[in-house]
């Protein structure tokens, strides 16, 4: 896979935790350590493709 496309896929999958935390949101029936958990997923995702960039702008 190249890098590229790597990011692409990690863009996405940061998306898709953005519209599951933003519908855990509305939806009260979501507990707080299912919240904490797609934030946490969210975070690292987003570290992962800022490390990506940095890498990728050295090359």
């Amino acid at each position: 896979m190249s890098m590229q496309s790597h990011l692409s896929e990690l863009q996405k999958r940061h998306e898709a935790l953005e519209q599951q935390i933003a519908e855990a949101l509305i939806h009260p029936s979501i507990d707080d350590l299912t919240l904490r958990e797609l934030k946490r997923r969210k975070l690292f995702v987003k570290d992962q493709i800022t490390r990506l960039q940095q890498a990728e702008s050295v090359h």
